[in-house]
């Protein structure tokens, strides 16, 4: 395959149907749904990464349930175990898609790992709410007890917050572009990947964080030179006003414009924003085109002919 690589990462929406508990079946029955949108990129190097907050979620609440009478699993394990779920997950309804289209192209999961610095900010202000709600005592005694950073959540309770630092190497990079040149589907970096920290020996540890899984996203791509990134979501345009009468989707946008709309607030840290600083990272680094839309828009919007597309 002598084409540029597709970069796909997969929103929540993507994997799981809105609303409810969502158990495994429905998850792979959102999945399959997903993969099948995907089944246009049979000819193409392709990527695909995906989200993992809710699966992580859940397994930090078995963990605490647990918690007397086994040890509580650190944040990096939690990762680490949902990416191996999860890409089971992906790339059985990739490998089943595929099949049923007359393809036969395998798909490899590589549970990946994510660099972060050291002196990243974000550990001295972490922001990034994981895992169950708690009452008011005992959150504190997690934060006397287990040295947990805990704030009130809107009413809802207190949750557990955690840093959420920038990504700056994916460890198993090079081992994703061998796989691609095999041609085969590589899912990678599940949940922004598992954040480790270099030491000065070189080696590697790994470290209580969440990363970004779209900014680890536009990182991989940048580097493995993909041709796009396709950031698949809930909403098929980014908008501005969102939620207004004055509401306006984007169609195709600059890159400088699209920074300036977001230097205006004009979209939300929790939702949009992380996406729209994807895109911006990937195209300052090289990047050629990327597009955030749904997955039953993707192969249109790989088309140019619907989504946000945005370019350098």
């Amino acid at each position: 395959m002598s084409e540029l690589p597709v970069v796909v990462a997969l929103g929540g929406n993507a994997i799981s149907p809105p609303g409810g508990r969502n158990p495994i079946p429905a998850q792979f029955e959102r999945t399959r749904e997903t993969a099948y949108h995907l089944v246009h990129l049979t000819e193409r190097p392709l990527v695909v990464t995906h989200g993992n907050g809710p699966q992580v979620g859940n397994v930090l609440l078995r963990s605490d349930l647990a918690a007397h009478v086994l040890p509580r699993l650190p944040l990096d394990t939690c990762v680490a175990d949902t990416q191996g779920g999860m890409g089971f997950m992906i790339q059985q309804c990739l490998d089943n898609a595929f099949c049923q289209a007359g393809v036969r192209r395998p798909t490899v999961t590589v549970v990946t790992r994510t660099v972060v610095a050291f002196d990243d900010p974000a550990f001295q202000h972490p922001s990034k709410p994981i895992g169950n709600f708690y009452g008011e005592a005992e959150a504190r005694a997690h934060m006397a007890g287990d040295g947990w950073v805990m704030r009130e959540d809107a009413g809802r309770g207190w949750r557990r917050v955690v840093p959420s630092p920038d990504p700056k190497e994916i460890v198993e990079e090079r081992a994703i572009r061998a796989l691609l040149a095999t041609g085969a589907i590589v899912v990678a970096a599940g949940g922004g990947g598992i954040p480790v920290m270099r030491q000065a020996d070189g080696t590697l540890t790994g470290v209580e964080a969440v990363i970004d899984k779209d900014l680890a996203t536009a990182l991989l791509a940048a580097n493995l030179d993909a041709g796009v990134l396709l950031l698949l979501t809930g909403v098929e345009h980014v908008s501005l006003d969102f939620g207004r009468p004055t509401q306006r989707d984007l169609h195709e946008v600059g890159a400088a414009e699209l920074a300036g709309y977001a230097a205006q607030g004009q979209f939300a840290a929790g939702s949009m924003l992380p996406k729209v600083q994807a895109v911006l990272g990937f195209l300052e680094r090289g990047g050629r085109r990327a597009v955030i839309t749904t997955p039953e828009l993707s192969e249109k919007a790989l088309a140019g002919e619907v989504g946000t597309q945005v370019v350098a």
